[in-house]
Formats: C-alpha cells, structure tokens, sequence
C-alpha cells in the first residue's frame, strides 16, 4: 500500500504554515530575540490561574455540557454585552471552543462544502486558508492594499461576491498588519452585505487590544446580527493561550449546526480552562488594561523604531503585531527574514506567510519585554546599514 495515495489531495496540497520552519531554527540557535510567535510574553492573571488549581484541587475534572458550562456562557454574554453591545442568549446562542481556531473550524465546516467559495482578506491568519480546503470548498484571496491600511474597503469585496460565495471573512483586528475596522468603515462593508445571502463569520480574538480606537464588532448592526458568527477568546486578551479557550456566538440555527461538529469532534473544551475563563471574565478587567496599556508603549516604540531607520510603516492601532514593508531593501520577505535571522539572530515573521500579497512585509510582534525590543531593533538597524552600504 503506497500511504501517500490514501491522503486527500485537499490535505496532501496544503503546504505547511509559513511560520513553523522559523520556529524550529530557532529551537537551534542561542542568543535569538524573536518578535516572531503571536503570543503575550505576559503570564495569565495570577486570580485565573488559580481558579483552575482549586478547580482541580476540588475535584472538578468531568465533562461540561457540549455547549460549555452555562455559568461560563452566561459570563461571556455579559462580557461581550458590556464590552462591544452584542446581545446573546447563553443557552442558546453560544458555544464554548477549543481556542478560536476551533470555532474558525467548525463554522467553515458547517457552512460550506464543494463548490462554495469563502472570500478570505489578506494578508491574514493562516488557518482560514487551510480550513477552507479541508473543507472542499475554494478560498478566494483579496488582496488587501498598504495604501489603505490593509483595510477591507466595500469597492474590493463588491468585486470578489459570486453566485458562489456563501460566507465572508472579517479578521478585524489584523493578524499580521495590526489593521482595525472603525464603525464608519464597517458600515460600507454592511452596505454590500446586507442583502446578500453571505454568512460573515468575524475574526474579533483581538478585540481587547485596541489602541485609541474602540473595537466595534460587524454583529452589532442589526442588519447584520443574524447573518454574523462572531468568534472570540480568552488566549491574547488575557494571556492564555495554552489553556485553549474560546468561543463562537450566532443566530441558534447556525450555532446547532456548529454544535453537531463540536459533540461528535471534541465533546467539550477543557473544564480546568472553562472554570479559570469565569473567573477571567468577573475579576480581571484591570489586568487586560495593565497589558494594554504596557502594549500600546512598546507598540509606538517599536513603529518608530521602524519609521527612523527609514522603513515604511503604517501605524497599527490593533493586535499586536507591526508590519514594516521592506521593499527599499530589494530583498523578498523570505530572503530578509532568513537573512536577519542568521546574521543578527533577530526573528521576524516573513510577510507572504499571511498571503502572496504580504510579500515586501515582515510581521514584527511586540508581545515581547521592552528590553527584547530595543535590542532587536538595534540589530535590524546594524542589519540594514550592512546591506545598505
């Protein structure tokens, strides 16, 4: 039996992130400052973790509900109704996942099949890509252009709709670019949408991490809350990343569906996390504002840094990431990163890992110590002058 012919070709074609072989270099080298992984460098709240120790100190280690604990559920509808004014019914309009991801998952699977097409913005997360192949369905790529702060504008995706298309992605605020949507500008993109049989599932993992701007969701436009699924989490607003938490919220008919998938797949997101995720949501809003804030300085840091060494760089007011192009240096996102990366052990992400359209970018996070950051910036400036000169 050759293994290989027993693999979808929808599987067998999806090449690996453009992230991971970054990753595993580093494993190999010393001394390596990486602004590369999309994680806080922040520990989780010290109350959360240990609402997940005593949760286990009391023996609390059986399953939840599918849908998560109802006590959960219903702190994540207040939270999300205090936050960004999205009213959901905990019971029914709600599901606790493995992480975002898993919600991106499970929403493309219930959605689409062969012959949908899902309209995915980039540059941005990799996994929309990929769970759309798994899915048989087609993935089509807008390009999102520098000159518009690699914003979603309604002319772009007005061209892209076709009979075809069945659901829109909005990755708002942007991983890689560190774009936001404001109010005004979704409301173009709702103009396009509202009449359209589309299902926009919106990406808001970054939702706390807005700088100067509140975060506005699509799904609070009434004409818009039915046709939304909106997928949230715990990992990068409250340093939680290994605990695996987060979660989808939808009009009931498209979360029974989702929920189908998640019994059969998973069951139930971890109990451990789901208790600790409570506690996150009742006593921790001080601790997201303390991590904000100390992102926000080292954000304006890092942007500048980038500006006086004379790289162009949009100001990003989302996530926390910052996306200097790096055209003037003639070199493509892979060469500059893997160049970088040898010669002054500084990792960055190369930009077309997030989509061809990203190539001439490199993806730099600032969820790293300020000491790490000036440093890096130090060896990038070394690196430029060298092959500038």
């Amino acid at each position: 039996m050759i293994l290989e012919n027993m693999i979808l070709d929808n599987v067998k074609n999806m090449p690996p992130s453009g992230i991971r072989k970054y990753f595993d270099l580093i494993n190999e080298m010393e001394d390596v400052i990486s602004l590369g992984v999309g994680e806080p460098d922040f520990v989780t709240p010290w109350n959360v973790r240990e609402a997940g120790i005593y949760s286990l100190e009391q023996g609390h280690t059986h399953y939840s509900s599918n849908a998560g604990f109802i006590e959960l559920r219903y702190e994540i509808s207040k939270y999300l109704n205090r936050r960004f004014n999205l009213q959901y019914d905990p019971k029914e309009e709600i599901i606790v996942t493995v992480g975002g991801s898993e919600g991106i998952d499970i929403a493309l699977r219930a959605l689409v099949g062969p012959g949908d097409e899902v309209i995915v913005p980039e540059p941005s997360f990799v996994a929309y890509k990929g769970c759309t192949a798994f899915t048989g369905a087609t993935a089509k790529v807008l390009n999102l252009r520098a000159e518009d702060e690699f914003k979603l504008t309604p002319e772009i995706l007005e061209k892209a709709i076709t009979p075809k298309t069945k659901v829109v992605i909005v990755p708002f605020p942007n991983n890689p670019t560190g774009a936001i949507m404001t109010r005004e500008e979704l409301s173009g993109i709702v103009d396009v949408l509202k009449d359209k049989d589309i299902i926009v599932i919106s990406d808001e993992i970054y939702a706390e991490l807005s700088y100067g701007n509140e975060h506005v969701s699509i799904a609070s436009f009434p004409e818009m809350k039915e046709k939304t699924l909106v997928i949230n989490g715990f990992s990068k607003a409250y340093a939680m990343t290994g605990w695996r938490l987060g979660y989808i919220c939808g009009h009931p008919i498209l979360i029974d569906a989702m929920k189908k998938i998640h019994q059969y797949a998973i069951m139930c997101s971890p109990t451990t996390a789901q208790y600790a995720a409570i506690e996150a949501l009742k006593n921790s809003d001080a601790s997201v504002e303390e991590m904000v804030k100390e992102y926000n300085r080292r954000r304006r840091v890092l942007v500048d840094g980038f500006r006086k060494m004379g790289l162009e760089c949009f100001e990003p007011l989302g996530a926390f990431y910052v996306f200097p192009s790096i055209k003037s240096t003639g070199m493509s996102s892979d060469e500059f990163c893997e160049k970088l990366l040898m010669e002054e052990k500084v990792l960055v992400v190369p930009g077309n890992a997030f989509g061809d359209c990203g190539d001439g970018f490199i993806r730099a996070c600032y969820a790293s110590s300020m000491d790490n950051i000036m440093e890096a910036l130090r060896r990038i400036e070394r690196f430029l002058k060298k092959h500038n000169s």
